[in-house]
């Protein structure tokens, strides 16, 4: 018997789905799979059901949900060898994209029967893990506004933009080190990526990969509100080497610090992180995670 576990966000996305066990045994043969159902009530709280799971020896853990509930489900699993089945019903979902897992259900519920996995990359922000990316600046403040809305849409995606371009002001110098090489901006954004796809398959990194053990890294200094527009439109179209300001690194670790503030507003997977120190480690962890994939 196979024991599987699906951690569910019931408000993820639309919330119009249902994993009930009747739903789940039209593809998980009752004489073949142990199905067990936890729904997730808070943030966090998909850490401690992993957790449980993890004691009760679950052979395949399964997150349900957005890019923060697959967060929390992929960082309590790394460095274990139970796999994480993916079954992305929430707005953005960037790792599911970058891992061509469909918002199809049915097709991703196969893609766990099917039990074939790889191991991938793992970015961490000093003690937090990320696994499509984590973001400083102007893409902080897009997520702070986005979280106000009640639905997660592309249009509130694009609402949230407008108003983090209305009230953006960054009058903030961080240090940042990149293999050795030290430099201080005052940054319109700073993002850092593992994979290839933000989310409503936008990609500030295109060439990334979750398997070459290095994190794509992009800095904008502070820019005019003009170039700030022609920003967008350049992330619109995935073409933002077209601004001459942006830089773009390939590392497997960076430094950033600062002298001002108690804490760095960041993003981390699409969800809002306030981190309480002045110093921020990034690095790489290869290899740290088992994910099933499609074998197609």
């Amino acid at each position: 018997m196979i024991d599987i576990h699906f951690i569910v966000n019931p408000i993820a996305g639309s919330g119009h789905h249902s994993f009930s066990e009747t739903f789940l045994q039209d593809y998980f043969e009752a004489d073949m799979y142990n199905i067990t159902i936890k729904s997730s009530g808070y943030k966090g709280h998909a850490i401690d059901l992993t957790k449980e799971s993890i004691y009760q020896q679950a052979d395949i853990i399964v997150a349900c949900g957005g890019d923060g509930t697959i967060n929390e489900v992929a960082s309590t699993l790394v460095g274990t060898t139970i796999p994480l089945g993916v079954v992305p019903v929430g707005s953005g979902n960037g790792l599911a994209s970058n891992l061509n897992i469909p918002r199809n259900i049915k097709k991703a519920l196969y893609i766990i029967k099917n039990n074939q996995s790889t191991r991938i990359d793992v970015g961490c922000v000093n003690h937090r893990y990320f696994f499509s990316n984590t973001g400083f600046g102007f893409t902080a403040n897009v997520i702070e506004n986005y979280e106000v809305f009640q639905t997660r849409t592309l249009w509130c995606y694009v609402k949230a933009s407008l108003k983090s371009f209305k009230e953006f002001s960054r009058k903030e110098d961080i240090v940042i080190s990149i293999d050795d090489n030290i430099e201080m901006v005052n940054p319109f954004l700073i993002f850092v990526s593992n994979s290839n796809v933000m989310g409503y398959n936008v990609s500030l990194t295109p060439k990334a990969s979750l398997k070459d053990g290095l994190l794509d890294v992009i800095i904008v200094p502070k820019i005019s509100k003009l170039k700030m527009l022609l920003f967008g439109f350049c992330m619109l179209i995935n073409k933002i080497g077209l601004l001459k300001e942006v830089r773009y690194y390939q590392t497997n670790e960076l430094t950033l610090s600062k002298k001002q503030g108690a804490f760095f507003e960041s993003q981390i997977d699409g969800e809002i992180s306030k981190i309480n120190d002045t110093t921020l480690s990034i690095t790489i962890k290869k290899e740290s995670l088992s994910v099933l994939i499609s074998v197609n």
